[in-house]
């Protein structure tokens, strides 16, 4: 009955959050537009779907995902899983491997990501592959996941780790190729959604409360900007280097060629 309850104002919650949105479109198109809304019943029944979907996704992040992070967090970081004696960073090994793992199988099932990349591969006319799009965010993306809780163990300031990065990113901007920037920078903004942020902030949010002498508030944010940050890396580094592969691949089609007809090098 409690979650049924909880379920109830979270739902509750939602509407009243998603109220302003629909009394804006609703009456921009009566005063501004002023022509009737087609087929109002199904959009009536988007938008309660809408506002249940929204609910009962915050409920399970107050129920699950919020409280798995902090489990795994406090388990990996347990007195008797790290082992007796004095603990350095390097003791917190399986937290930055578990990081990479869940940051890399967090980003693979992200809805968004999947969206963005089956629209590039059609603009692009197959020359971006789904999954080899997919697999360079995700690649980004644990990464950026297991630097943060590096971050997170060493407390270490923030903002000299996302200066870095951003000046990886102006650097390989400037040598990319200029068709895939865009699509890099909006593969950062993908990958904070509804699978990849909840899991990542209760990750962080768990570490920073078991590791010693960390505050939650200080520390146990910040993972999110690295998972946007890693992955327009990633992404202009996987175009750099397919590139690169093409044009040797070109000249070493070139020399074969050239070896099997030496009568036309002359």
């Amino acid at each position: 009955m409690d979650l049924i309850r909880h379920a109830i104002a979270i739902l509750s919650s939602t509407f009243l959050d998603v109220l302003p949105i629909i009394a804006f479109v609703f009456g921009f198109q009566a005063f501004v537009i002023r022509k009737p809304l087609r087929r109002l019943k199904p959009i009536l029944a988007g938008l309660a779907m809408t506002i249940a979907g929204l609910g009962l996704f915050l409920l399970g992040l107050e129920e699950a995902l919020f409280p798995l992070g902090r489990l795994m967090a406090k388990q990996l970081t347990a007195p008797e899983f790290l082992g007796a004696g004095e603990l350095h960073w390097s003791s917190y090994g399986w937290v930055y491997l578990f990081a990479v793992m869940i940051g890399f199988a967090t980003t693979i099932a992200e809805p968004a990501l999947l969206a963005v990349s089956m629209k590039a591969n059609d603009v692009s006319g197959g020359a971006i592959g789904v999954l080899g799009l997919r697999v360079a965010v995700a690649i980004g993306v644990a990464v950026g996941v297991g630097l943060g809780c590096f971050r997170i163990v060493t407390g270490q300031p923030l903002h000299y780790f996302i200066m870095a990065g951003y000046m990886v990113v102006v650097v390989q901007t400037v040598w990319a190729p200029k068709l895939i920037v865009p699509l890099a920078y909006d593969s950062g903004g993908v990958t904070t959604s509804t699978v990849t942020v909840p899991l990542v902030t209760a990750l962080g949010l768990g570490l920073a409360e078991t590791v010693p002498g960390r505050s939650p508030l200080l520390d146990g944010f910040g993972l999110v900007a690295f998972a946007s940050l890693f992955p327009i890396i990633s992404v202009l580094a996987y175009a750099q280097a397919s590139v690169l592969i093409n044009r040797y691949g070109g000249r070493t089609a070139a020399a074969r060629k050239t070896d099997n007809n030496p009568e036309e090098e002359s």
